[in-house]
């Protein structure tokens, strides 16, 4: 049970988990300590030589969510190739009543409907339509938002349609900001 666990999230269980199908601390620590698990930070264990992969930061990030967090804003620009942004800090959407905290995580509190979500193999992230609205509203720089709208157009992860579609439930800022940076793909790429 806890190894089909592991095997959806990339090879890695949390403590939480391992006690969730029966595993006490005390077994808990003789698995690691015999190298059946692998410690890889207090309460975090991975199977025993399972490959490093290059999503393997957004799985841990996940599981520190306790899988309630979706890779969003400034985060999901990058995970879709959008702009050139390379956030510091991990964006996370998360429920209203998640309270964690990490100096390295933004959250941001807001139910997400599931079109609005795109699953990875072991985390999930907004789809690019979502991602475009959610940024169009933060402090990301217009140049940005413009950039991440184009190339979104240009790779077609998304349309004009569903951009303008998608800006009529934003503040008016957020909408003006979309149009702008629609208006700037149209004369950088022509009707796109």
């Amino acid at each position: 049970m806890l190894e089909a666990r592991a095997y959806r999230q990339a090879g890695y269980f949390t403590a939480a988990q391992a006690l969730d199908v029966g595993y006490t601390y005390q077994a808990q620590k003789y698995h690691a300590d015999t190298g059946n698990w692998v410690r890889i930070d207090r309460g975090l264990f991975r199977l025993p030589n399972w490959p490093s992969e290059p999503d393997d930061e957004y799985v841990l990030w996940m599981l520190w969510s306790r899988n309630l967090g979706v890779f969003s804003h400034e985060t999901a620009l990058s995970i879709h190739g959008l702009s050139d942004v390379d956030p510091p800090r991990i964006h996370l959407t998360v429920p209203p009543t998640f309270r964690a905290k990490d100096p390295m995580v933004v959250t941001h509190a807001q139910v997400l409907e599931g079109e609005d979500i795109e699953q990875r193999k072991a985390w999930q992230v907004t789809t690019p339509v979502r991602t475009l609205a959610d940024v169009s509203g933060s402090d990301l720089s217009q140049e940005h938002v413009d950039r991440a709208v184009g190339d979104a157009l240009e790779r077609g992860l998304t349309s004009r349609r569903s951009i303008l579609r998608r800006s009529a439930d934003l503040s008016d800022r957020a909408a003006l900001r979309l149009e702008r940076a629609l208006a700037a793909a149209e004369e950088r790429h022509g009707d796109i």
